[in-house]
């Protein structure tokens, strides 16, 4: 069964869909994956923290990180809002004071970074202004990415929550950025012809398709849900198909990807099917071994839901 770490409670246990493809952990693969594990209690060498997931807090290892050996920083924070993390609360607070807790964990972090390194923070309508604020004090904002979260509860008094917001930063004004590498693959609506053949499109036995340069809107994404095989019990976990096109466009083979909040894994399952390095930090012990379940899972599959021929697909256009 799946035993939550903190207080016995079994997401076996929970009645699911015939299916339900979402990933838990029986005892024997937390057992095994608890040994995989690492901690950090001094400075730590490169080497002694790529491809590792390290399960602790983060204020507990900010200064145990390597100086300049990250590439890019993708960071998913818990938004101010009140908040349930696999038992563990997060309480939302003023908006001065998410900024200071923001800061009290941005700053030491940069030392890690390299001076070509690329930063992307994620939050919603209710945070971002918080995050704008701090992040024009440490680096330069390059843009703001806007992708629509479909799912979400509707609201009688107010407009729904469909969307949220990524800070896309950077270190200076060198870095990587492959547009060519995040084209979109849309269906074509209207196929203008020149001279009788296609303008900027394609046609194929599945449609007609033209490939468009990414903007800061993003409209293609699912979110994870229990049909999916990327899916956990992480309440907020990103798809991976939004981090494939940030790891995509701001890195490189080889780089290093950091994630300080990891969740349930997106971030380092992408960035190993994608060819980088990685590196990620989780308090929660659960999250942490279902991210290393799915990193094993990466050896059979690293297959991208949406992600296929070298382009992102429009939502549902290719299954």
């Amino acid at each position: 069964m799946d035993l939550d770490s903190r207080n016995g409670y079994s997401m076996a246990n929970k009645k699911r869909a015939p299916r339900n493809r979402t990933l838990t952990l029986t005892a024997e693969e937390r057992a095994h994956y608890r040994t995989q594990l690492i901690q950090l209690h001094a400075p730590a060498t490169v080497e002694a923290v790529l491809n590792k997931t390290v399960y602790q807090n983060l204020f507990e290892i900010l200064d145990c990180l390597p100086p300049r050996f990250v590439d890019l920083l993708f960071i998913d924070p818990p938004y101010n809002l009140n908040k349930s993390f696999n038992g563990r609360s997060f309480s939302r607070m003023s908006l001065a004071d998410y900024e200071r807790w923001i800061e009290s964990w941005i700053e030491p972090i940069i030392a890690s970074l390299k001076p070509t390194a690329s930063i992307y923070l994620c939050g919603d309508w209710q945070s971002s202004a918080a995050i704008h604020r701090v992040v024009e004090n440490y680096f330069i904002i390059q843009n703001r990415i806007t992708w629509e979260r479909e799912k979400g509860r509707g609201a009688k008094t107010n407009w729904k929550n469909a969307s949220e917001d990524i800070w896309f930063c950077t270190m200076s004004k060198e870095y990587t950025f492959n547009v060519d590498a995040i084209k979109l693959k849309r269906r074509v609506i209207a196929p203008y012809t020149k001279n009788g053949q296609p303008k900027d499109w394609h046609e194929s036995e599945a449609g007609r398709f033209r490939l468009t340069h990414p903007s800061n809107l993003w409209t293609d994404l699912t979110v994870p849900f229990w049909s999916m095989p990327e899916n956990t019990d992480h309440p907020t976990q990103k798809p991976e198909k939004l981090v494939a096109k940030i790891v995509l466009a701001s890195s490189n083979p080889g780089d290093v990807v950091f994630d300080p909040f990891l969740g349930s894994g997106t971030t380092s399952v992408v960035a190993k099917k994608l060819g980088r390095q990685y590196l990620g930090v989780e308090i929660d012990e659960t999250y942490c071994c279902l991210a290393e379940k799915r990193l094993a899972q990466v050896e059979q599959s690293s297959k991208i839901q949406g992600y296929e021929e070298g382009v992102f697909w429009e939502r549902n256009s290719k299954i």
